[in-house]
C-alpha cells in the first residue's frame, strides 16, 4: 500500500490504487488484507481503477477502540472521498456484508458488487451455529487465545481438523493470529448470520451477486435468495468456483458488470 488517508474516528487507513476506468473500492472478507484481493485487482486493471485497502484492525492500517461497524462504513466513505467522490464497491465473503451496509446507509455508491455473502439462512441449524460461534470468539478473544478464535473461525468455513492442526504448525499461523481480533469485525458485520431482507429492500443502486457453481448448496441458496431480496440486482453463478473464486474467472464477469 502506497496511500493513506483517515477515517472519521482518527483511524489510518492504507490502500492503493492499480488500473484505469470507472472505479471500484475492493473490500476483503475475514482474516485477510488488501493483499488478498490484489490479484483481483490486477485483473480489473486493464477496464477498471481498482483500490485495495488494508480494514482497520489489519495490515498497514490502524485501529481504534471501541469497534462498530459503522467505524468500517466510515471507513469506505473516506476512502470514496479520497478516491474522487461516488464509486463502486465490491465485498467478497463477509467483506460483501460491509459493502450491503455501506449502499443501505447511503453513501455515494453507484453500483455495488458481491460474491458469496454466507448469510446462514439456508445452512441446517444455521443460526444456532453462528450464536455459538459469536460467544465462544468473543470469549476466546476476551482472555487473549488468539490461537483458538482462529480455530473457531477455520471450523466455521468447514476446514477439517487435521488442516486445523497444519495450520497451527504453518509459518502463516503467526500472521493469522496477528489479525485475530478483527473476526470480532466480521462477525459484528454478519449480524446473527441471516439475511437482513428489510435493510437491503433499502438499497437503490444496481447490485451484482455472484457465487461459486463448485460451492455447497446451502450458500448458492443464501445468495440467490440475497439477489431476490434486492432491488435491481443481478445473479450469476461462477461455473466451477468456489468460495476461494478465481481472480481470473471472477474479473472478467465483474469488469463487465461495472462498465456496462
Amino acid at each position: 500500500m502506497d496511500k493513506m488517508t483517515t477515517s472519521r474516528d482518527g483511524t489510518s487507513l492504507a490502500y492503493g490504487v492499480i488500473g484505469q476506468g470507472p472505479t471500484v473500492i475492493l473490500v476483503s472478507g475475514a482474516m485477510s488484507t488488501g493483499g488478498t484481493v490484489t490479484p483481483l485487482a490486477h485483473r480489473l486493471a486493464d477496464r477498471c481503477t481498482a483500490v485495495v485497502y488494508d480494514r482497520r484492525g489489519r495490515g498497514e492500517s490502524g485501529d481504534t477502540t471501541p469497534y462498530a461497524v459503522q467505524r468500517e462504513v466510515e471507513d469506505l466513505a473516506a476512502l470514496i472521498e479520497a478516491v474522487g467522490g461516488a464509486q463502486a464497491l465490491f465485498g467478497v465473503s463477509s467483506g460483501g456484508a460491509l459493502v450491503l451496509e455501506a449502499a443501505a446507509s447511503g453513501l455515494p455508491v453507484r453500483q455495488a458488487a458481491v460474491y458469496e455473502v454466507p448469510f446462514a439462512d439456508f445452512l441446517d441449524g444455521g443460526a444456532e451455529r453462528e450464536a455459538a460461534y459469536k460467544e465462544n470468539l468473543n470469549q476466546a478473544l476476551a482472555e487473549g487465545r488468539r490461537g483458538d478464535a482462529v480455530e473457531l473461525f477455520l471450523r466455521l468455513t468447514g476446514l477439517g481438523e487435521e488442516m486445523i492442526r497444519g495450520a497451527r504448525q504453518s509459518p502463516m499461523w503467526a500472521g493469522m493470529e496477528a489479525v485475530a481480533p478483527s473476526l470480532a469485525y466480521d462477525d459484528a458485520v454478519m449480524g446473527d448470520g441471516l439475511l437482513p431482507r428489510e435493510r437491503l429492500s433499502g438499497i437503490s443502486v444496481p447490485v451484482l451477486v455472484a457465487a461459486g457453481g463448485a460451492s455447497p448448496a446451502w450458500m448458492l441458496e443464501a445468495n440467490r435468495a440475497l439477489a431476490q431480496a434486492l432491488p435491481q440486482s443481478t445473479y450469476q453463478v461462477l461455473e466451477g468456483q468456489t468460495h476461494m473464486v478465481e481472480p481470473a474467472v471472477l474479473g472478467p464477469v465483474l469488469a463487465e458488470f461495472l462498465t456496462r
